[in-house]
Order: C-alpha cells, then sequence, then structure tokens
C-alpha cells in the first residue's frame, strides 16, 4: 500500500465519517422540523379556538347593544311617566294650596266661633252652678245656726226650769 492509497482511505474514512455526522445533523434538523410542524398545528387550532371565541364574544356584544337599546327606550319612557307625575304632583299642590285658601279662611272662623259658644256655654254653666252651690251652702249654714240657737234655747230652758 502505498502513501496515496493511506491517504485516500483516511481521506474516504473521514468523509464517511462527515457523511455520518451531515446525516445525524439532518435526522436531527428533521425531529425539529416534525417538533415545529406540531407546534404550528397546535397553533392553528389555537388560533381557530380564539376565532371562535372572539366571534362568540363579538355575538354576546351584539346581545348586550340590543339589549341596552331596549333598556334605553324602557328609560325614555320611565322619564316621560317621571315628567307626567311631578306635573300632576305640580297641579295637586297648587289645588290644595287653593283650597287652602277657599275653604281654609271660613273653616278657621267657624272653628274660632264655636271655641267661643262653647267657652261661653261652659262659663254660664259654671256659674249656674257656683251660685247654687253658694246658695245652697247659705241655706245651709242657716239651717245649722238656727238649729244651734234653738238647741241652745232649749238647753237654757231646761237648765233654768229644773
Amino acid at each position: 500500500m502505498s502513501g496515496g492509497a493511506i491517504a485516500g482511505l483516511i481521506a474516504a474514512g473521514a468523509f464517511s465519517v462527515l457523511v455520518l455526522f451531515g446525516c445525524y445533523v439532518l435526522f436531527k434538523l428533521g425531529k425539529i422540523f416534525d417538533e415545529a410542524a406540531a407546534r404550528v398545528r397546535q397553533t392553528g387550532f389555537a388560533i381557530d379556538e380564539g376565532t371562535a371565541r372572539v366571534r362568540q364574544a363579538g355575538t354576546t356584544v351584539d346581545e348586550v347593544n340590543v339589549a341596552l337599546s331596549h333598556v334605553n327606550k324602557e328609560l325614555d319612557r320611565v322619564d316621560a311617566i317621571t315628567a307626567n307625575v311631578q306635573s300632576i304632583s305640580t297641579n295637586i299642590s297648587s289645588l290644595t294650596s287653593l283650597f287652602a285658601a277657599t275653604v281654609g279662611g271660613p273653616v278657621v272662623r267657624v272653628a274660632a266661633f264655636t271655641y267661643g259658644v262653647r267657652r261661653a256655654a261652659a262659663k254660664r254653666t259654671r256659674a249656674e252652678v257656683e251660685s247654687r252651690v253658694a246658695s245652697e251652702i247659705k241655706a245651709d249654714r242657716a239651717a245649722r245656726r238656727t238649729q244651734r240657737r234653738a238647741g241652745a234655747s232649749a238647753a237654757g230652758a231646761e237648765r233654768g226650769g229644773a
């Protein structure tokens, strides 16, 4: 074997090691590409799922907008009702003031008059009762004095005659 053959064998061995190393690198690179493809598929599924959720959220937002428009219509109706109630309460307040001004004065006068009549009648009744009681007390005292005098003169007659 000559030096060129040995060099060719060494070169062939080095080339075969280089080819084996290249095959190993390509094998590993193939696994990396497979893993990347799997990740891309998973990302695609996640994107599809996210898109579905976004569509669902869009539908929900549309439903909320419809509900809000209905609520706004009802609030407009409530505002109209509130304005009517406020108008009615203002009218009732005015009517009450008018009634109090129209009927209140005469009612107060009638109440004052009836109070005066009741008070005068009570004074008159009280005065009659007091005068009756006073006359009865006077009559009772006079009767007692008469009895005492009659009793004293009867006692004096007994003492003097005995």
